[in-house]
């Protein structure tokens, strides 16, 4: 159990709480930078054809070097951490041949790509859990442009803990956004112990699932606080994605500021400027900056505090995420950011059909446990939501508990509304989107194609599997049952 929990949970009755006792493939300008840590690995693409990415990906248990004398025993996609940085471009096929030599059961869920529902890699649900040495072949278009990323959604929580997620790119490259370089970076955590054991998955126990359990290393593209070598002033590209499974990143780049020009499902309509930057669990964003300093010198990119509930801030520091290493070159001349745009038509909210969600966590039992609710069931008693082929609805999420929870839903994009019920401007695609404690967001979704039983669930993991978790089936149901397991 990590040090922080530890002595967290001596604070939980207080909760009413029951404790037990890389750089990127090919970057525009290589002359501008280095990275200290290894590159984001990409695989080996074993189809000619230059519309078509196909890979072969296995998840296994592997040493991993996070930093100097720092080495795990991680389960790993293709023996690394992060897995391979699969880059592709919009329109483009992707076929990955996916084999489990892990010592449990796995799948690979596309987290924000728009998949047929057999490719969506929920167990028991879209496939059968992928037993040690089985195979699975995943197929399909990639429609849209934007960073995405893959991960397990067996035992998410601890699996995604243990190392096994990966980023996805599909470039758009008519976008017209021309800079210096590109970076993408994955960030993440990771906890073990001196001799390179993970910590336990269930460590804290159900305080630990409250809480929502972090890693004592941050990683970013699967190193601990790298160096990222650049000329003063350049202009850069930074695609970021979130694959912690608990853990919100709050970006603070000494004052400097970020151009945020957009983020899950690719372009927003126009850039917005940003002093820090929240990234939270399963989200992704996409902003343009110049890191200016003094010749020579370094620039510290920082973790700073962010409340999401109680456990979060508390005896907690600010963390270096990566450090930004000037050359001795004179500092480049400023310049304007690139305009930005992308024409994004709103779904329309008339007519839409309101699907209350409320998220609840109620008191302990006697037996010390807890679980989190959605509409008064925790996952495993949970029913599908429904809605028809084509329907239009507007979830109203309430959160009444005292932790924030980032909302993902799988195979769709949605549009957040404000209080007006007006979309929020910019308009932008999500699928992860945070709804902060004891608060309600609304979201306009258009259920319009790809009909099957698809899940939505907090990106806190540990939430999920605590029981944050459930579907909604679009469409006339399949006919296959299917039951969900309470967490052991």
């Amino acid at each position: 159990m990590g040090s922080v929990l530890r002595t967290l949970i001596a604070g939980l009755l207080v909760m009413g709480v029951a404790a037990p006792v890389t750089s990127s493939a090919q970057s525009l300008a290589d002359r501008h930078r280095a990275v200290d840590a290894p590159p984001l690995r990409v695989p080996v693409d074993i189809n000619p054809d230059p519309s078509i990415l196909e890979v072969n990906i296995s998840a296994y248990l592997a040493d991993v070097e996070i930093g100097p004398s720092l080495k795990v025993k991680a389960w790993t996609y293709d023996g690394g951490i992060p897995g391979p940085f699969l880059r592709a471009k919009i329109g483009d096929r992707l076929i990955v041949h996916f084999t489990n030599r892990l010592p449990e059961a796995t799948t690979m869920h596309w987290h924000g790509v728009r998949v047929p529902i057999e490719m969506d890699g929920v167990p028991g649900i879209s496939q059968p859990p992928m037993q040690t040495g089985d195979t699975f072949t995943y197929d399909f278009v990639l429609r849209d442009a934007g960073l995405f990323w893959y991960h397990p959604h067996v035992m998410s929580a601890a699996q995604v803990g243990f190392g096994l997620y990966g980023a996805l790119q599909v470039d758009n490259p008519a976008d017209g956004i021309t800079v210096d370089d590109e970076v993408t970076l994955v960030l993440s955590d990771i906890g073990f112990n001196t001799v390179g054991a993970l910590e336990p998955a269930e460590s804290g126990g159900p305080a630990g699932m409250v809480f929502g359990r972090e890693g004592e290393y941050v990683l970013v593209n699967g190193r601990r606080t790298p160096t990222l070598t650049m000329r003063a002033g350049t202009l850069q590209r930074w695609r970021i994605v979130n694959t912690a499974k608990s853990r919100f990143f709050l970006i603070d780049m000494d004052g400097q500021p970020f151009t945020v020009i957009g983020g899950d499902g690719g372009l927003q309509s126009t850039p917005v400027t940003e002093q820090t930057l929240l990234v939270t669990t399963g989200e992704r964003v996409d902003v343009l900056v110049a890191p200016r300093g003094v010749p020579g010198s370094t620039l510290s990119v920082r973790a700073m505090l962010y409340n999401r509930g109680y456990g979060s801030v508390q005896y907690r520091d600010v963390e270096e995420l990566m450090r930004i290493r000037f050359t001795d070159a004179p500092a480049l001349p400023a310049r304007a950011m690139p305009a930005t745009s992308r024409r994004i038509v709103p779904t329309m909210r008339a007519g839409a059909t309101e699907v209350p969600v409320v998220l609840t966590l109620p008191p302990a039992g006697k037996d010390g446990k807890s679980a989190f609710r959605v509409n008064g069931v925790p996952y495993w008693e949970s029913k599908p939501f429904t809605a028809a082929l084509g329907e239009r609805q507007v979830w109203i999420l309430r959160n009444d508990t005292d932790w924030d929870h980032p909302f993902h839903l799988h195979g769709y994009f949605f549009m957040q509304l404000d209080d007006r019920d007006q979309p929020v401007q910019p308009l932008a695609w999500k699928d992860t989107l945070n709804v902060p404690m004891k608060s309600t967001v609304r979201v306009l979704i258009d259920l319009n194609e790809r009909p099957g039983e698809w899940m939505f669930h907090c990106h806190i993991l540990d939430h999920a599997e605590g029981g944050l978790m459930s579907t909604v089936q679009v469409g006339p149901p399949s006919g296959k049952t299917h039951e969900h397991k309470p967490p052991q």
